[in-house]
């Protein structure tokens, strides 16, 4: 089971993992706990964005051969323009759910399909966004409430990510808000990192997840990630989106797999 926060969320970190999975023969669910109605997007009088981006999941989800998609139903928390948690939110804003209520939700979905694993994020959730720290939380919590033995944290490896951000910076005029510092202490070092998973044959069915979201292609000033992704040409695409990486908590730090059921030690 993969737990994401938001529509697009898989594309970005885990596509390449499910797709793999679900080729091997697993079943691979996707759970996400908003609609993610708080993105930016340029929407058509009259359209709900909400609505928009769970369509565009499921179509994500059926291009990566998921056998199940569920939302949990929380409202997108939003981000703050100085990051941080939104002071606009809504009322069900997952960062302010029960935690043990939610956990007790994704509980309940991770004992019905008896999961083997369940995917969440890093305690940093990844680059901060409040929603994404639920996630870890949530995630946790339920996996010890259903008996889920094996937790994988989905992440970036940031040594190399920040080493190509400060390049391209010389190059590239990042958007004001952009501080390449930031991403200092995002994500996980690669000494923490337990599982690089090479998913280069699988670099298609992403790059479709990818462009299954094209509500998060456009809007707001500046370029957005996704498209950016998408402009990537497709060689280059498989090289640089061609490793996902985890960690597992329970396993000691240097440890190097490379399948999400490899076993310690090999």
């Amino acid at each position: 089971m993969f737990f994401h926060a938001h529509p697009d969320d898989e594309a970005l970190l885990t596509a390449g993992t499910m797709a793999m999975l679900a080729a091997e023969g697993h079943r691979v669910v996707l759970v996400v706990a908003t609609a993610g109605e708080r993105g930016l997007a340029e929407m058509e009088p009259g359209e709900a964005l909400g609505e928009t981006r769970l369509k565009e999941l499921y179509k994500s989800a059926a291009l990566l051969g998921c056998a199940r998609v569920e939302c949990l139903g929380y409202g997108d928390s939003g981000l703050s323009p100085k990051g941080g948690i939104a002071e606009d939110r809504p009322d069900n804003a997952f960062i302010d759910a029960d935690s043990e209520e939610a956990a007790k939700a994704l509980a309940a979905i991770l004992q019905e399909e008896q999961a083997d694993v369940v995917v969440i994020y890093d305690p940093a959730g990844g680059y901060g966004h409040p929603d994404h720290v639920q996630v870890h939380r949530v995630g946790k919590r339920a996996a010890k409430i259903a008996g889920t033995k094996v937790v994988l944290e989905a992440t970036v490896n940031r040594d190399p990510l920040v080493r190509l951000l400060r390049v391209a910076g010389r190059f590239y005029k990042f958007p004001p808000e952009f501080d390449v510092r930031t991403f200092e202490s995002a994500y996980s070092s690669n000494e923490t990192i337990t599982h690089r998973v090479n998913v280069r044959k699988y670099t298609r069915q992403k790059r479709a997840s990818m462009s299954a979201h094209a509500s998060q292609a456009s809007g707001g000033d500046s370029d957005r990630t996704l498209a950016v992704m998408l402009k990537v040409p497709r060689p280059l695409y498989r090289l640089v989106f061609g490793t996902e990486w985890y960690v597992r908590r329970d396993l000691p730090p240097g440890t190097r797999l490379t399948h999400p059921f490899d076993r310690w030690p090999n």
